[in-house]
């Protein structure tokens, strides 16, 4: 097989899997908060098990593991520690004030790596990062505009 022939990138996207530990609390946090769609969804015996979130060329999936039967996974602590997801956007920022505007807990912007940077913790404590490039100084805080 010649390697060198292909052209065309066969790896197209990597797509986070996060296991929750509350499927309905996942749900309005990413779709009512965050602003993400449902775009595919797994329903087991009346219930939604799995889904595919969108939002513009950002993607996750969210299944909420059964606690009983052969499948069953209960973990020892909030499954997100320790993982980090970051979204490189257009405007960090906007994301910030949308988010903010809906409920969703963000920490104040400040430029680091010279991009916007704005985090945020799931439910389950999967820490999201929202990243913009910018040529403001680094370390800069973010303050609200006045008035």
């Amino acid at each position: 097989m010649d390697l060198e022939a292909k052209t065309e990138p066969n790896v197209k996207q990597a797509v986070p899997f996060f296991g929750v530990s509350d499927m309905e609390a996942s749900l309005r946090y990413y779709v009512d908060g965050l602003g993400f769609e449902m775009t595919k969804k797994w329903i087991d015996r009346g219930k939604l098990a799995w889904c595919w979130l969108q939002r513009g060329g950002a993607a996750l999936m969210l299944q909420q593991f059964p606690t009983e039967g052969h499948n069953a996974w209960v973990p020892r602590g909030k499954v997100g520690e320790g993982v980090s997801i970051n979204f490189i956007c257009e405007d960090a920022l906007a994301i910030y004030h949308e988010v903010t505007a809906r409920g969703i807990e963000a920490a104040t912007p400040f430029v680091g790596n010279a991009m916007w940077v704005t985090s945020l913790s799931d439910p389950d404590g999967y820490h999201l990062f929202f990243e913009s490039y910018t040529d403001v100084p680094e370390e800069t805080v973010y303050t609200e505009p006045e008035g």
